[in-house]
């Protein structure tokens, strides 16, 4: 059985060929070194300077930061996939202007809009989690404008939100 860390493993294309070779590499040199925060945070960051615009490389960055609880670089990074989203959209790159017939949100299958949506979620998540009620409701109420038939599932995390509101209110 070959070691999974092989050269052969470590050129492996899965982005048909939209990211550059090199920026892939290296996400794949980052998982190699996944252990070892600073080297792999190391490669995560020359793949973004070798493809900036490619927001699969700023994917990796916000699930390594995510990932090891670094909840406000990957809000940072979150932020930063939510307005290169934006721009492949032709969107405002200030999410509170988008309009829903900017884009065809409420088509599914349209992958660009799917994707901003979910960017859009795990940036209200994280200003949850890093305790910004506030603004992670106003994040998650644009995301159910976007999406009223939440498919992308933004309710839930409002419920949960509402049931401790309504806990912390019976103490």
């Amino acid at each position: 059985m070959a070691d999974i860390w092989d050269d052969e493993w470590l050129h492996r294309r899965y982005y048909d060929g939209l990211v550059p070779e090199a920026a892939e590499r290296h996400l794949h040199l980052a998982a190699r070194s996944y252990a070892d925060d600073a080297v792999a945070e190391r490669y995560l960051k020359e793949a973004i300077e070798i493809a900036p615009e490619h927001v699969a490389v700023h994917l990796g960055l916000y699930k390594f930061y995510f990932y090891k609880g670094r909840l406000r670089e990957a809000l940072d990074v979150a932020l930063a996939c939510l307005r290169l989203s934006a721009k492949s959209l032709n969107l405002d790159s200030d999410w509170e202007n988008v309009q829903g017939t900017q884009a065809e949100f409420g088509c599914f299958d349209a992958s660009q809009a799917r994707f901003y949506m979910f960017v859009l979620k795990a940036y209200g998540y994280l200003l949850l989690r890093l305790g910004d009620i506030a603004g992670g409701e106003k994040v998650l109420a644009k995301l159910l404008e976007l999406d009223p038939s939440d498919r992308i599932q933004a309710k839930i995390l409002l419920e949960v939100l509402q049931k401790k509101d309504d806990d912390d209110d019976d103490e």
